[in-house]
C-alpha cells in the first residue's frame, strides 16, 4: 500500500465500503456465502465436499465467477482515471441488473455469481506488475498489512503506515453493516443503493478525468 496518493486512497475506502456492503447482502440472500470475500468460500466449498460435490459446487462457482471478474478488469488494465471509471461503472451496471431481477424473487446461484464478478473486477483498479497496489474487497491482505505496519510502529521505522491499511478495513466492515441494516429493506433496495454509490463515483472519477485532460489541452 506504499506510494498511494490521497485521492486512490479515498477511492478505495469507499469502494471497500460498497464492497463490505454488497457482501453483506450477498452473504444474507444466499444463506451464509459471499460475493466478495473469497476465502470464506473457498472453505465453505472445501467442507462442503465430504457431505456433497453438488453442495460445494455453489461456492466454487461463485470463486469462478469472481476470478472471470478480475480477468475482465485485469484485460482493460485501469491504469487511467477514465478506464477506472469504465470498470466502476461497469461493476455498478452489473449491481444494478442484479437489483432488478431481484423484484423476481430469492436469490439464484447465477445471481450470486454477478455480483462476485462485479466485486471481482474492483480489485483490478490499482495494478503494479500485474499485482493488486490495494486489496479491496479482502480484509485478510488488509489485516496483514496493518499488522506489518504496527510492527513497523514499534519497530520505529513508521508511526504513520498503519493508517491506510486500518482505514480500508473499518470501511469494508462499516460497509457491511450498513448493508445489513439496509437488507432489511429488501435485496432489491439495498443492491440499488449500492450501484448508485458505485455509478456515483464513476461519474466523479470520470468528470476529474475530463477536467484534467481540458487543462492539459489548454
Amino acid at each position: 500500500m506504499q506510494n498511494v496518493g490521497r485521492g486512490a486512497l479515498a477511492l478505495s475506502a469507499v469502494l471497500a465500503g460498497v464492497a463490505g456492503f454488497v457482501d453483506a447482502v450477498g452473504y444474507l440472500d444466499t444463506g451464509g456465502l459471499f460475493v466478495s470475500f473469497m476465502s470464506g468460500n473457498s472453505t465453505q466449498a472445501a467442507v462442503d465436499v465430504p457431505a456433497s460435490l453438488a453442495l460445494a459446487a455453489v461456492p466454487a462457482g461463485i470463486i469462478g465467477a469472481f476470478v472471470v471478474g478480475v480477468t475482465v478488469g485485469g484485460l482493460v488494465r485501469p491504469r487511467s482515471r477514465r478506464a477506472q471509471a469504465f470498470v466502476i461503472a461497469g461493476s455498478g451496471l452489473a449491481v444494478a441488473i442484479v437489483a432488478v431481477l431481484a423484484l423476481a424473487g430469492p436469490a439464484t446461484l447465477w445471481r450470486a455469481g454477478v455480483l462476485a464478478a462485479a466485486m471481482g473486477a474492483l480489485n483490478t483498479l490499482f495494478l503494479a506488475d500485474d499485482r493488486a497496489r490495494i486489496a479491496i474487497t479482502y480484509s485478510t491482505g488488509t489485516l496483514v498489512s496493518l499488522g506489518l505496519a504496527l510492527a513497523s510502529l514499534l519497530a520505529g521505522r513508521s508511526r504513520t503506515a498503519w493508517r491506510r491499511p486500518l482505514l480500508l478495513w473499518v470501511s469494508l466492515v462499516a460497509g457491511a453493516v450498513v448493508g445489513a441494516f439496509t437488507h432489511r429493506l429488501g435485496s432489491p433496495a439495498a443492491l440499488a443503493a449500492a450501484a448508485g454509490a458505485m455509478l456515483a463515483a464513476a461519474g466523479i472519477i470520470a468528470s476529474r478525468a475530463r477536467r484534467v485532460a481540458g487543462a492539459d489541452a489548454g
